[in-house]
C-alpha cells in the first residue's frame, strides 16, 4: 500500500510540515510505504493548463506520485480562510484520474483561536471535486501544538493524527480490496 503525504505549506518555517512528517513517519511505522511531496520544496510552475508544464520535472514527480498512490494524507495552513495557494496550485495538476475511489484524509495548521475549519472545509471541497473519498474525521492544530522548529510535540494531537492514519489505512485497504475484485 501507498500513501501521499501532501505537506501544503509554501512557507519554509511550517507547522503545516509538521503535521505532515508526524504523519508520514506514523504511516511508515504501520509498514505503509510514503510517496512524500512539499509543495514549500517541491517547486511547482504556476498551473496554467498548458500541456507542457506536464514536462516539468517537479510536475512529474507530483503526477507520478499521484498515480501510484493508494489513498492521500493531505496537510494545508489556513491563509484568509481557505487552504494555501501553493497547494490549491498543486492540486490543480492533478485529477479525477489520481482522485478516483482513493481516501484522503485531511489535516490544518491554524493560526489559533477558531481557525482552520474554512481551510478544512475548502480542502473537503477540492479533494471531493477530484472524486476522492475524504474521509469525516479531520484534524486541526494549533501553535501551542508545536515545539520552536515546527514539530508536532503535544501528545493529544499527536494521537489524532494517528487515529486519522490509522482510518487512512483501514479504509485504503478496504477500497483496494474490493478495485481488486
Amino acid at each position: 500500500m501507498k500513501i501521499m503525504v501532501i505537506a501544503g505549506s509554501p512557507t519554509a518555517e511550517s507547522r503545516t510540515r509538521g503535521i505532515a512528517q508526524f504523519a508520514a513517519e506514523t504511516l511508515k511505522q504501520m509498514n505503509v510505504e510514503v510517496l512524500y511531496f512539499d509543495v514549500g520544496i517541491d517547486k511547482l510552475p504556476l498551473f496554467t493548463g498548458d500541456a507542457t508544464t506536464a514536462q516539468n520535472e517537479t510536475v512529474k514527480k507530483l503526477a507520478e506520485y499521484a498515480e501510484q498512490a493508494d489513498g492521500f494524507f493531505v496537510t494545508s495552513p489556513e491563509y484568509h480562510s481557505g487552504i494555501s495557494g501553493a497547494l490549491k496550485n498543486a492540486l490543480d495538476f492533478l485529477g479525477g484520474k489520481h482522485f478516483k475511489n482513493k481516501p484522503s484524509a485531511i489535516a490544518v495548521a491554524a493560526g489559533g483561536g477558531k481557525g482552520g475549519m474554512n481551510a478544512l472545509t475548502n480542502l473537503r471541497t477540492v479533494l471531493r471535486g477530484v472524486y476522492s473519498l475524504v474521509l469525516p474525521d479531520q484534524f486541526i492544530a494549533d501553535p501551542v501544538n508545536f515545539d520552536e522548529g515546527n514539530v508536532l510535540v503535544d501528545e493529544l494531537a499527536q494521537t489524532r493524527v494517528r487515529e486519522l492514519t490509522i482510518q487512512l489505512k483501514e479504509l485504503t485497504e478496504v477500497v483496494s480490496v474490493n478495485q481488486a475484485k
